[in-house]
Formats: C-alpha cells, structure tokens, sequence
C-alpha cells in the first residue's frame, strides 16, 4: 500500500505501533537515573557478564560475590586473591587476574624486572584457579622515551612472558585507558601512554601471539576515540575482553550517560565473541544491587 493510500487514522495506528516496538527494545538503555530494578536475573546469558569488584568498595567482597551468583553473572575480577576460593565456591570464574599496576608499565625499562615477574606470578596464579585471562598495562609515559622507543620497551617485555602465557592457557590482556579525565584517580589516568588504540594495537601485533590481546574498555574508548561499534567490528580480532561504565562520570548505564549500550553489546555478539563483559562502572544511586541489577538487564541482550 502507498503511503497516499493510508488514512490518517492508520497512520496513528502505525506510529502507536512503532512507538511500542521502540519501548519494548530500550526501555532498559532508557530507566531513569536511581530507578532500581533491583531482583533482576539475568535470562539470555548470550554476553558472559562478570564484575570488577573495586568499583563496588566498601561492600565487603563476600556479599558483593553472593549478590553476583544470586543475579547470574558468571565471573568476577579485581577482588583480593584471598577471596578467589569464595568466588569459585559460589560459582563464579574468576575472569581477569591482576597482575602489575597501570602507572609503572613495560614502556619504561626500568620496570621490565618487575612487570615480567608480576605477569608471571598472575599467569601461575590464573592457572591455579582456572582463570583464562590477566590483564597488563603500558604504564605513564616519560618525557624522556618517545612514543616509538615505549611501544618497541612494550613488546621486548610482553616477548619474554607471552611464551609462559601460552604453555600455560592463559591470555595476557592490554588495557586502554583514556588520558582525559581528571576528576577521579580512576576515572581517567592523564600521562598513560597506552592512551590510544593504535599504540595498543601495534604493541599486539609486534608481539604477534594470540595470548597478547586488547581489553577494550568502552568508557575509556568513548573518551578517547568514540565510534565504539566500528572499532569493536574492527578490532574484534585483537579483543579478549570487554569493560563497562557510563560515560561521562564513569557511573551507571542509565538514561544520564551517552553510551547506547544494547546496541554496543549486540554489536559484541555479533563479532563471535565468548569471552567476558566486565561491569566497570562505579555506583552513584542510593541502590547500588540495583544499579547492578540495571547494568546486567541493559547487557543481557
């Protein structure tokens, strides 16, 4: 039928029908800021959802792990090796193991001895624990190393671990950070060097190991490169994991923050991936299970 053809009744019918259409496929991107779903379990199970625990502090870890098996995710990440035999009990993978921290990095080689023997120590200790991935990280730049010198000191040390990571199962997981916020010691890091895809990237390549893969943030990739859907379609094959916040604040997915996250997540599961969705996001409602709750039904899509 034409559309010359259809009444103006129909077309009131066709757009109350279209409207409905809309809402019953975002009303979860679109839940109004502290409108808790609290009691939600997840359903689809298609995105392995876990959470990084820190950005849950001060909840003790042992009721931060019983809420995550009561709503379903499958793993948890960033919570003190002492509580790994909790999680695995309640039946939770643990899905990245830390290893060296963000601000002393293998860009420097002052701190390869260090960082080689912190991947190693988080390699034994994934294996131990039936973890698949550990995570690693460029570290601050120094005005004295140039960018090409940090990306080449990158590669000469992740060449002396990744060997030990692939006899060992495990892939060894390079986060992006963004350089740009500086509200929050952990909403932004101004001076990383591994600021940028590209650097990250061609750090990977270099490499050239199927162990050595990007954990690609969304909230850090949003500052810093935005087009998030293409650069995951992009870059899925160098991708072994995923982090999640909203942005900017780096709070809840909600209706106050940019990032139209079902798209993001459908975009994922198109690319084939299987690993882990981690909730990064650091709570602001009054109901912080709730924002949870609300994080894992936006991505359980």
């Amino acid at each position: 039928m034409s559309i010359k053809n259809i009444s103006r009744r129909g077309l009131i019918k066709v757009a109350a029908g279209a409207a409905v259409a809309s809402t019953s496929t975002t009303v979860c991107a679109q839940l109004p800021r502290g409108q808790a779903t609290r009691g939600f379990k997840i359903k689809n199970k298609r995105i392995r959802q876990s959470i990084m625990g820190w950005t849950f502090n001060p909840m003790p870890t042992n009721k931060l792990i019983s809420v995550c098996a009561d709503i379903g995710l499958t793993g948890i990440e960033g919570i003190g090796r002492e509580f790994y035999p909790s999680a695995r009990k309640a039946g939770l993978e643990i899905s990245l193991v830390g290893s060296h921290g963000f601000a002393k990095g293998p860009n420097d080689p002052k701190n390869h001895n260090m960082v080689i023997e912190k991947l190693i120590d988080g390699i034994n200790v994934a294996k131990d624990v039936g973890a698949k991935r550990v995570i690693t990280f460029v570290g601050m730049e120094d005005p004295n190393i140039d960018r090409d010198q940090a990306n080449t000191n990158c590669v000469k040390a992740w060449k002396k671990v990744v060997g030990h990571a692939e006899k060992n199962g495990i892939t060894l997981c390079l986060e992006h950070l963004n350089s740009v916020d500086d509200s929050h010691p952990m909403k932004g890091h101004p001076g990383y060097q591994g600021d940028k895809l590209d650097f990250c990237i061609q750090a990977i390549q270099k490499v050239g190991s199927p162990n050595l893969k990007l954990l690609f943030d969304v909230y850090h990739v949003q500052i810093m490169h935005g087009d998030i859907i293409r650069n995951i379609r992009n870059l899925k094959d160098y991708i072994g994991h995923y982090h999640t916040a909203g942005n900017p604040g780096r709070a809840e997915l909600d209706d106050a923050q940019e990032i139209n996250y079902p798209a993001v997540m459908r975009a994922i599961l198109e690319t084939g991936f299987e690993g882990f969705v981690a909730q990064e996001f650091i709570p602001t409602w009054d109901d912080k299970i709730g924002a949870l709750c609300h994080a894992v039904e936006i991505c359980d899509v």
